[in-house]
């Protein structure tokens, strides 16, 4: 997939109509154009360079618009985003017709004049509707211009027709300012990309670009500088601003051999990297790709609204026409000078811009608002789907819970304590669920795997493995009821318990603990207030576990011991039965089915798993719940927003077109009809990027008001617990290896 950045381009209507001409292009196919970041990108079926063909296709409908390098983007003042060559034009257009309405008095003089003042202000709106009427595209704003202000000419009406073309213009360039006002918000979020890397060769640092890094290198980055590659910290500690990847604007410190991702800033001292992803494969360049394509998939409003205007606009232009000529001919004493004027206020009024252009900067709006809070939406369709949620699935560990295990109890029978957890972690060496590396974490020392002669793992289950010519097996009871390993009764009273046996012999177990989120109780009683009806959570782990955290958060129904095939059958049984929109909210690699099957997947912390990103439709990078509540208040805000533009404009648009045919307004209330509700609705839609920047603060409040209250409302408890079709699972797995002791 190749990619271009276009420059100047401002209209949507154009930006589509380029797409389309582009996709018919015989060298050229899955073309799409991404307004909100003036991106190009497509699949070229030749080795020939198409670029200049591409160049054409894009001015003879744009001549403004240009192919230009990737550069960075830069947020720039109202002043240096205005279009001053078309300020200074229509400037001149207005000072014209001033002199020659005050100060000349011979007709044809004056006539010449206004001729001059108004092809200055409108030659680039005729030549467009000429070249595209010669390529048999008629009905655009252009065309509806360019045959209002001619006519209005023929019947004398010389400054109501510059009037149309300056106001026209003035319109033009506000709308332009207003759309790379917020093409700049949305760039803010993908200028991620470092400019280069510093690269240690010997005894030397060697500046390369980031695509260039080898997986094994190491890097040093400065202070203030950006890690341009995934990697692991090779430094003993240093403080990174994560906000770029997270929307965490606090500082986070990190010590030696912890994963570092790119985009973290260096914000204490020079620290070398050991690389250990590609740049295209590294955090950046997935952030960067999602967010470049997440306009391309359209939301069903701004399908509506394309359609809605490809009809609508010949529409109007015949409806033009029959009010010049129809009426006359019926109506005793009627002119066609007058109903010819109708006519052309009534062309004037009907150019859907407003609707166009404000429907889809309302939905990047929202993709760019969310992204602020670490979450990265695919598509403007998906912002839609936000709004219509009603049930919410969630995995437990590492979704509502930090899915950081800790070895809090070690109970040996006939062995030491440290020689059960070094079989433990040996056997588990090899895993990389959480709970095998919290037992390798608790073991505390270097893991020789040469001791380990044999490793088989058991889906759901545990592991088996040979150690120095004896048998271990560690993982969850139906693992040693599979091996026929009797198991005391005294063991079952815990709740996360990892199972050690030595040669078909028990020998201890192993107590782990999982600590559920701190906003997660918030979270889920604040879903209540934005409609959500009904949550679910499910697990692999056994009943206590799971009925416990269900109790203190308040979960509406949990289903416990499912394997992971399970969840998905349960995933699907609860959206039959319910039939509506539902959610599933997952930790990644293992949940991905569930997340591709779902209306709507949010893979939580996800960013690190291609699987996880491939399969969910939003992205929560900061892992954080209150994320998604903000994703969900942002979107339905932006249906609000959208719903107002498309209830306001028609509104205004057909009262003002009755009165036109009535002959009751004229030209200057037909240009606010146009160019004035357009930037109302600009504005309007770029309220959700403002709003958005202090919802953080108001939580923050809220929090320190909720935290001086004493809390006595009683924990709401599940309605149900699940039972398979093959009775009550009694030791079955979550996550990818997890057992029910394991989740």
């Amino acid at each position: 997939m190749q990619k271009l950045k276009l420059e100047n381009l401002d209209c949507a209507h154009c930006a589509l109509k380029i797409e389309n001409s582009l996709n018919a292009m015989e060298e050229l196919e899955n073309v799409k154009l991404n307004f909100s970041t003036s991106t190009l990108s497509f699949e070229q079926k030749s080795n020939e360079n198409i670029i200049d063909k591409i160049t054409e296709v894009i001015q003879s409908i744009e001549k403004d618009v240009n192919v230009v390098e990737d550069k960075k983007d830069e947020a720039r003042s109202f002043w240096q985003l205005l279009n001053k060559k078309l300020l200074l034009i229509t400037t001149i257009s207005i000072l014209l017709t001033f002199f020659s309405y005050n100060y000349i008095s011979q007709n044809y003089f004056q006539v010449l004049m206004y001729l001059l003042a108004y092809l200055l202000v409108g030659w680039d709106v005729l030549y467009k509707a000429t070249r595209n009427i010669l390529k048999g595209k008629l009905f655009d704003e252009n065309f509806l211009m360019g045959i209002a202000t001619i006519g209005a000419f023929a019947l004398g009406e010389y400054i109501e027709g510059i009037t149309v073309m300056v106001f026209y213009q003035i319109g033009e360039m506000f709308q332009a300012v207003a759309v790379n006002n917020s093409r700049d918000s949305i760039n803010s979020l993908i200028d991620l990309k470092p400019e280069f890397a510093n690269v240690k060769e010997g005894n030397n640092i060697v500046q390369k670009n980031p695509e260039k890094v080898k997986i094994g290198e190491t890097i040093v980055v400065k202070v203030g500088e950006k890690v341009p590659v995934d990697g692991v910290l090779l430094s003993d500690t240093c403080s990174f601003d994560t906000s770029a990847i997270t929307g965490e604007f606090k500082p986070k410190t990190l010590n030696k051999e912890d994963e570092i991702l790119s985009g973290y800033i260096n914000l204490s001292q020079a620290s070398n990297i050991k690389v250990t992803s590609l740049y295209k494969n590294s955090t950046i360049a997935k952030i960067i790709e999602l967010i470049e394509n997440a306009s391309s998939q359209k939301a069903r409003a701004e399908k509506f609204i394309t359609k809605f205007a490809s009809i609508y606009t010949p529409f109007v232009v015949v409806a033009a026409l029959l009010l010049a000529f129809i009426p006359p001919l019926f109506i005793e004493g009627a002119l066609y000078s007058d109903w010819i004027e109708r006519s052309l206020v009534f062309l004037v009024i009907s150019c859907p811009c407003a609707l166009v252009i404000s429907i889809p900067l309302s939905f990047f709006s929202a993709i760019g608002a969310i992204s602020k809070k670490g979450i990265l939406v695919k598509g403007a369709n998906y912002v839609e789907k936000l709004t219509e949620i009603e049930n919410i699935i969630f995995d437990k560990t590492g979704t509502l819970t930090h899915g950081i295990f800790k070895v809090t109890k070690i109970k040996t029978y006939g062995i030491k304590e440290e020689e059960l957890l070094e079989l433990a972690a040996l056997s588990e060496s090899f895993s990389t669920h959480p709970i095998a590396k919290s037992i390798v974490k608790a073991f505390n020392k270097e893991i020789n795997h040469e001791k380990v002669s044999s490793h088989e793992e058991f889906s759901g289950l545990g592991v088996k493995a040979t150690i120095q010519n004896t048998e271990v097996l560690v993982g969850n009871q139906k693992l040693l009821n599979r091996f026929s390993v009797d198991i005391p009764e005294e063991i079952s009273e815990d709740l996360n318990v990892v199972f050690v046996a030595i040669n078909s012999k028990i020998a201890g177990f192993i107590v782990v603990d999982d600590v559920i989120k701190e906003e997660a109780k918030n979270f889920i009683e604040e879903l209540k207030r934005v409609q959500i009806k009904k949550t679910y959570m499910l697990t692999g782990d056994k009943k206590e576990v799971a009925l416990k955290v269900a109790n203190n958060l308040g979960i509406d129904e949990v289903r416990y011991e499912l394997l992971p095939q399970d969840k998905l059958s349960s995933f699907k049984e609860i959206k039959e039965k319910t039939g509506k929109i539902t959610a599933f909210v997952g930790d990644g690699i293992n949940d991905a089915p569930t997340l591709a099957s779902s209306d709507i997947g949010f893979a939580m912390g996800g960013i690190g798993s291609d699987l996880a990103v491939k399969s969910a439709d939003v992205v929560v990078l900061n892992d954080k719940l209150d994320s998604i509540l903000d994703a969900i208040k942002i979107s339905k805000k932006t249906k609000v927003i959208v719903y107002q533009n498309i209830v306001f404009i028609m509104i205004i648009k057909v009262g003002f077109l009755i009165l036109g045919a009535g002959a009751i307004i004229g030209m200057a209330e037909a240009i606010f009809a146009d160019i004035g509700v357009a930037l109302l609705a600009i504005l309007n839609s770029m309220r959700i990027l403002k709003e958005s920047k202090n919802k953080d603060t108001r939580r923050e409040e809220k929090k320190i008001k909720e935290g001086n209250r004493e809390d006595s409302r009683s924990s709401k408890a599940p309605t149900s617990g699940f039972n398979t079709s093959k009775g009550t699972v009694t030791s079955s797995c979550c996550e990818d290896k997890s057992c029910c002791s394991k989740s």
